[in-house]
């Protein structure tokens, strides 16, 4: 006797050797022998073995789904009365296996219900099967199709821009577009972003790169959200200073100015005076939400992500031939430049002038500084803040750190990049970082005496921290240190300038001692500020890149960084290059080779050529 039973899921066939009941012997016609259970077998047959499930499947492929739907009625049945009815007469094993196996093949249709039983599927539930099926056909089709054309290096026209952005910032392998790319990107072996510029759908590398940045971190735009009517500037007391700010020339938000005026016992009176954005946007109204969202200005070469809408920059910052609101520290200083009183008030200041760094390198120098030579606007007044500025330096006990690689200004025109070194420490900055340091760290000591919750920077041991505990900062040498002379671009300054209005004017706090909202500020910030960071040095490189296609940089000079890591010259570009014959010194300067620029990846050749004969 031979059998035909369920195993796995699968039908097979065999000849009985063993009959113990409730299990078998079988052997398979290739001979292997199994034990099975007997409610497992399905039919019984005598015929041989030989060709029947050849036999068994023609019947099935013959046999229509649709009529044998409609002929099994509502009702569960056996698959033997099934064939049964089917052929209208006694089955022979090969019919009734092949109606088995085109049962058992059509689950859209029947539904299997147990050992060989079925029940034709509702009418209603057959539709939407059919249907399934037929949206699966026909998107297996569409696929199909994308891919032939991306292959071919043509961008389907439903790969819209919108679709390709979804692609390449936050693919969803759910959709047939996604589908489709990656099945291509696996004929092709290539990657997404590669296989999409080859055909066509990335037209500018730079895009592409602060898309994705965007995309990540203002996935609704860099735009702003509706914020209502701009804030009102507070009435405050009008100020005799006559100041001026320091910044380079594309910088729009002004937040320091300084000024300087003899006073009639001799003494000098030297003021920093901050841009005051606290005093008109209170916490939680709806630019600080805005604010609080962003928690800093993106900086990146030719491009910017201000942290508050322009209009509201517009208001706040220090623009020149207007009276601004500011928050600003007084100091009495002796002609020796002796700190003999200091006071901070807020109050309405009159900006004279914004002097921009291109205009005043050229004749405010290290050499002009000592000469003295030379006219130009507050020069007296730039002198004097120069000579404060190194007492100040030298009163933390600080000098510059020597290091191995200048640092560089990037400036970005009609598409075409400049890059130039710039020299540390000189008059310009060395005014600009102490004053910003003295104030930081005088009103971080004054929040820290009166038991007012900040926001502090400190350091030690190398590690920088941000804290509402403060500390000392000994990469600057101050016992107190925090960020509070940028309100317009960053939020931390934001918030502790409302802990310092708070202080001067005698009223509470926003925030009280272990606030929530600094904690939470804290944390948010120190992401937001190394993916800003990161999205700058990003952009540094991609533009180093496109300097030296710009320029037809192909052989150029470098120095060895660090084993086999170098940095070409004129721009801050680091890259390795394997085929250093040795491993020279840090410093060495060597000849190399750049070529195959690739501004998708951000990567390119560089090849050793030569030492540098000195």
């Amino acid at each position: 006797m031979n059998i035909l039973y369920e195993e796995d899921g699968a039908f097979k066939i065999g000849s009985v050797m063993t009959d113990n009941v409730t299990s078998l012997q079988v052997e398979a016609l290739h001979g292997k022998r199994s034990k099975i259970k007997a409610d497992k077998v399905l039919l019984k047959f005598e015929v041989p073995l030989s060709g029947f499930m050849e036999a068994a499947q023609a019947i099935a492929d013959d046999i229509e789904l649709d009529f044998l739907w409609e002929c099994c009625g509502t009702e569960e049945i056996g698959f033997a009365d099934m064939a049964r009815d089917y052929c209208g007469h006694a089955p022979s094993p090969a019919e009734s296996a092949g109606l088995l196996l085109k049962l058992h093949s059509a689950p859209m249709y029947f539904y299997r219900k147990g050992k060989g039983r079925f029940k034709a599927a509702p009418e209603e539930n057959l539709k939407a099967a059919l249907a399934g099926e037929e949206k699966k056909r026909r998107q297996a089709e569409q696929v199909a199709s994308y891919v032939a054309q991306l292959t071919a290096g043509k961008l389907p026209a439903e790969f819209t821009a919108e679709v390709v952005d979804k692609l390449l910032y936050q693919p969803d392998k759910n959709t047939l577009e996604c589908k489709a790319l990656l099945e291509a990107c696996e004929t092709a072996k290539q990657t997404p972003v590669k296989l999409l510029d080859q055909c066509g759908a990335i037209p500018s590398s730079h895009d592409y790169h602060l898309n994705r940045f965007q995309f990540e971190w203002f996935p609704r735009g860099p735009g702003f959200a509706a914020y209502g009517p701009l804030p009102e500037l507070p009435a405050v007391p009008l100020s005799d200073a006559l100041a001026f700010s320091i910044d380079d020339a594309a910088t729009t938000e002004i937040d320091d100015a300084f000024s300087v005026k003899r006073l009639a016992n001799g003494n000098w009176r030297i003021g920093v005076h901050i841009a005051a954005p606290a005093l008109a946007i209170p916490p939680e109204s709806p630019l600080d939400l805005i604010a609080a969202q962003r928690l800093s200005t993106v900086y990146m070469p030719g491009h910017k992500i201000t942290m508050l809408p322009d209009e509201v920059v517009a208001l706040f910052t220090l623009g020149e031939n207007s009276r601004c609101p500011a928050l600003s520290m007084y100091l009495e200083v002796s002609p020796e430049l002796e700190i003999l009183n200091e006071e901070s008030r807020v109050d309405h200041v009159e900006i004279a002038a914004n002097l921009r760094h291109d205009t005043l390198e050229p004749v405010f120098n290290e050499e002009t500084v000592v000469s003295e030579a030379g006219d130009y606007p507050f020069k007296d007044e730039l002198l004097l803040l120069w000579r404060f500025a190194t007492k100040l330096k030298e009163g933390r006990g600080k000098a510059d750190g020597q290091r191995m690689f200048p640092d560089y200004n990037f400036s970005v025109e009609n598409d075409r990049i400049s890059i130039s070194e710039r020299e540390r420490d000189t008059p310009i900055d060395r005014v600009v970082s102490e004053l910003m340091i003295h104030v930081n760290s005088q009103w971080g000591k004054r929040l820290a005496d009166a038991g007012i919750s900040a926001i502090y920077r400190s350091q030690e041991g190398g590690k920088v921290r941000m804290s509402t505990t403060p500390a000392p900062h000994q990469g600057l040498g101050v016992a107190h240190y925090m960020w509070s002379s940028s309100p317009l671009r960053r939020y931390i300054d934001l918030l502790n300038q409302r802990q310092l209005l708070a202080a001067l004017l005698g009223e509470e706090p926003a925030y009280p001692p272990r606030s929530d909202k600094l904690f939470a500020t804290v944390r948010d910030f120190e992401l937001a500020y190394d993916a800003y960071s990161n999205i700058q040095r990003h952009m540094e490189r991609y533009w180093c890149l496109r300097w030296l296609i710009q320029e037809g940089i192909a052989e150029c000079g470098a120095t060895i960084a660090k084993e086999s890591t170098v940095k070409l010259d004129g721009a801050p570009l680091f890259t390795r290059v394997p085929s250093l014959p040795q491993e020279f010194p840090a410093g060495t300067r060597i000849v190399v080779e750049a070529s195959a620029i690739d501004l998708l990846d951000m990567e390119f050749s560089c090849k050793f050529k030569s030492l540098v004969e000195e």
